[in-house]
């Protein structure tokens, strides 16, 4: 039995070493070494420069912003959609999932044309009398199309979860006295964890580094640290590109660790 696993696992085993492993190698190997292939510190520390500095505390924020509204949004929906019948359940997720079949600069553009100046928001606006207002090329701009783009990957894993939660659990809080507020601290929102975090990973992890969005939505005017990795890929300077990778990487990491260790700490009780 064990020997068939392990005979199941081998594509799988191949499939992360050659497309997780392999490239997260390269990218150090690539980001400590110079143009002539001598080891160095200088591209990481390059990152500490004020243009790249700003650049990473800006994706930072405007990330950290926009997995807080996916997140504050996906999980009442989350709920709502989890006590509703099967077949209302199956509808409204693919409502949500069907964007995400469509390309990714489509629905870009497609938000360029709600939020621009003589859009379909400002068109709205007028025939209502209220005068227009300016969204394109601002961070609430950039903001919408990260929330838009990867709200899908917050409300799955949050609903996967809560529409297996055990409703007994639930009745038994509520026979010994919890009201709804407490069914939700002590009993919902623990056993949601998991989702809870998988969502945010799935969210945080490419609104931190993504760059067409802030080019577009943005119209250029925010310099985000994918924007930076883009620009030194281009230039051919991948020794840049992969230090600026790797520190990113790290960062979110050690994001997620500290994430963790507080959802164990401070949501499970934890030592």
């Amino acid at each position: 039995m064990k020997n068939k696993q392990k005979l199941l696992a081998t594509p799988y085993f191949f499939w992360a070493v050659a497309f997780i492993i392999i490239p997260i190698l390269m990218v150090f190997y690539y980001g400590f070494i110079d143009s002539a292939g001598h080891f160095t510190m200088q591209n990481i520390l390059a990152i500490a420069s004020p243009e790249h500095s700003k650049a990473l505390f800006l994706s930072i924020r405007l990330s950290l912003v926009s997995t807080l509204i996916c997140l504050l949004l996906a999980y009442p929906l989350a709920m709502i959609l989890a006590n509703k019948s099967v077949n209302q359940n199956q509808f409204i997720v693919l409502i949500f999932i069907l964007p995400m079949w469509m390309n990714f600069l489509i629905r870009t553009y497609a938000w360029m044309t709600i939020l621009q100046d003589a859009g379909i928001v400002n068109g709205l606006l007028d025939k209502l009398g209220i005068a227009p207002i300016h969204v394109i090329g601002t961070e609430t701009a950039v903001i919408i199309g990260m929330v838009y783009d990867y709200f899908p990957y917050m409300i799955l894993p949050i609903y996967s979860i809560l529409v297996k939660l055990d409703g007994r659990l639930v009745e038994a809080a509520r026979d010994l006295g919890c009201n709804g507020f407490s069914v939700l601290r002590r009993v919902v929102l623990p056993l949601s964890m998991p989702g809870i975090i998988s969502g945010i990973t799935m969210v945080l992890i490419p609104s931190i580094s993504t760059f067409y969005i802030s080019q577009k939505l943005g119209s250029g005017k925010f310099f985000l640290i994918g924007d930076a990795i883009e620009g030194q890929y281009v230039a051919n300077n991948l020794h840049f590109a992969a230090a600026i990778a790797f520190v990113l990487m790290l960062i979110l990491l050690a994001g997620m660790a500290i994430m963790k260790y507080c959802t164990s700490r401070f949501v499970y009780g934890g030592d």
